[in-house]
């Protein structure tokens, strides 16, 4: 195999960014073969546009049975990730979903136990983990330098949504359609960055506002808390009614400070003498001052470029052919969810939420809220296990 064929199932805003990349050469590995959606018109726009390069599919069923994919790309609906996932998996297909992972954990874990058992590469299109800024703290983290994490603030309001945008799909803004809102819909590349960098912490609150800036039976506004094993805390807050919103990543640890904002501006406030050693030197010298250590301000060279989606879609082909390392291996997908459904259980039961999450009780409320969906005209309820609407 010199290139990888590849279909994407699900046409809209992302697939047909996909598409546009993979046709123009910017995934060298790969090749558009074939897509699918049940839109017809999405259909009838890729037939005008690529004329007959590309093979039209009304469903991704049938996209998988025609033989002309090795690969597929899932940009659907949430709740469609995991049925089509393993629908793929189990025509030993490779897979690369479209972030969240799903939107319940419980449909998650049998979409992993599924790729386990096909043994195919199985990606997941979380794109910032490339960003030269991230990239740079997770391995100066990892390294070790600054000691343990002992607090990290995630402020990220730069969610800005406009009632229009609620109002422009049939599926958005419902749980019978999204299965969730600002958590579920535009903040799994954060929380992914956040486990990614920081890890699993064992205990979550939170207050997920519903229909706080918008007119939405989702969440548009979220403040949690939480707790690591280690003793450090951390906090989340977002929003889609804020503008024009922050972006700022705090982490503390015992011998420095680290930030980045917007993406892209990383600052470091490295201490003289770590915290805990500084602690010891000021009960040794029977200090009662009010010092602290001092810091110098440190502006690092980040390591080259960031990186667009097309270098997630062309490592997932250069997995195929050549077993290279992967941007996100699609199993990772479910810490991210784990920490978004543990924050919307938290606020449902108005409890502390611990982890490992019981994935059953979070399943339970969610379908109460699906049945009591608004449903807007057009849209249905894919929550099933094995079903889809694609």
């Amino acid at each position: 195999m010199d290139k990888v064929r590849i279909g994407i199932i699900g046409i809209g805003n992302m697939g047909t960014s996909h598409a546009k990349a993979i046709i123009e050469g910017k995934v060298p590995s790969g090749v558009l073969t074939a897509v699918a959606d049940i839109n017809p018109a999405r259909l009838q726009f890729m037939r005008e546009t690529y004329g007959d390069s590309v093979a039209c599919f009304a469903s991704g069923t049938k996209l998988m049975d025609s033989g002309l994919v090795d690969a597929i790309i899932i940009a659907t609906p949430h709740y469609d990730h995991p049925p089509l996932a393993i629908e793929a998996f189990q025509r030993k297909l490779h897979v690369l979903s479209e972030k969240p992972a799903g939107v319940y954990t419980k449909q998650v874990r049998k979409m992993n136990a599924a790729a386990d058992k096909a043994g195919v590469v199985f990606a997941l299109m979380f794109n910032q983990r490339t960003l030269a800024a991230y990239r740079w703290i997770k391995e100066v983290i990892d390294s070790g330098k600054y000691g343990r994490i002992r607090r990290s603030v995630w402020h990220i309001t730069k969610w800005y949504r406009s009632q229009g945008y609620y109002n422009s799909g049939a599926w958005r803004a419902t749980w019978a359609g999204e299965g969730g809102g600002v958590l579920l819909n535009q903040c799994p590349h954060n929380l992914d960055l956040w486990q990614w960098i920081c890890g699993m912490p064992a205990k979550i609150q939170a207050h997920c506002h519903v229909g706080k800036w918008h007119d939405v039976e989702i969440e548009d506004d979220v403040t949690a808390y939480m707790e690591y094993e280690n003793g450090a805390t951390g906090t989340f807050i977002t929003s889609t009614g804020d503008c024009p919103g922050t972006n700022r990543l705090e982490i503390v640890l015992d011998g420095a400070t680290i930030v980045c904002e917007d993406y892209k501006k990383v600052t470091v406030y490295e201490l003289e003498i770590s915290e805990p050693e500084f602690a010891k030197l000021s009960i040794q010298a029977n200090s009662a001052n009010f010092g602290q250590p001092k810091y110098k301000t440190i502006i690092p060279d980040l390591p080259g470029t960031n990186f667009p989606h097309s270098i997630v879609m062309e490592t997932f082909a250069s997995a195929i052919l050549n077993s290279t390392p992967l941007v996100a291996d699609g199993r990772e997908g479910i810490n991210s969810l784990t920490l978004s459904n543990a924050m919307y259980l938290s606020s449902w039961l108005n409890q502390e939420i611990a982890l490992p999450l019981d994935e059953d009780m979070f399943y339970k409320e969610l379908k109460k809220r699906i049945a009591t969906s608004k449903h807007k005209e057009g849209s249905s309820s894919v929550e099933s296990d094995m079903s889809s609407t694609f």
